[in-house]
């Protein structure tokens, strides 16, 4: 049994996977979509669930810097519960707040191309949102 970890764009959706010990997140790819159009990710997210035995997904909430929850939240949240809704898995909210950025400087400081970085940005901030859930389901106080 695995986790899953989702970071909602506006046209892309980033995915990454738990190991089975719920340890390890690795990036699995990026989903990409009609703007709006979140019943088409319900499909491919059915089959990966289903293929990698997925017991809950961790789904990046974006808040703003003040703590607040504006339109790309409330978008998360209603995607959130149409995936709980069809796919009967529980779906974790996780503060995401940064991680695109983080995802960036990483890919920077590894001197990978604009193009390569523009491809990947999204698998690696869901990367990151389910390895911080991990770290703090785990109790690990380095995470963050």
């Amino acid at each position: 049994m695995r986790y899953l970890g989702l970071d909602l764009g506006t046209r892309t959706l980033g995915i990454s996977l738990s190991d089975a010990t719920h340890t390890i997140a690795s990036a699995y790819g990026t989903l990409r979509f009609d703007e709006g159009d979140f019943d088409s990710l319900i499909e491919p997210l059915k089959k990966i669930v289903d293929e990698y035995k997925v017991e809950k997904i961790v789904l990046g909430l974006p808040k703003n810097m003040n703590n607040t929850v504006g339109e790309s939240g409330t978008r998360c949240f209603n995607f959130g519960n149409k995936i709980m809704d069809t796919l009967k898995i529980p779906v974790i909210m996780q503060d995401e707040r940064l991680t695109t950025v983080e995802a960036t400087r990483y890919m920077l400081e590894a001197d990978m191309s604009r193009n390569k970085r523009k491809k990947k940005v999204d698998g690696l901030a869901a990367n990151i949102i389910l390895q911080t859930y991990l770290d703090k389901e785990k109790g690990d106080n380095n995470g963050k």
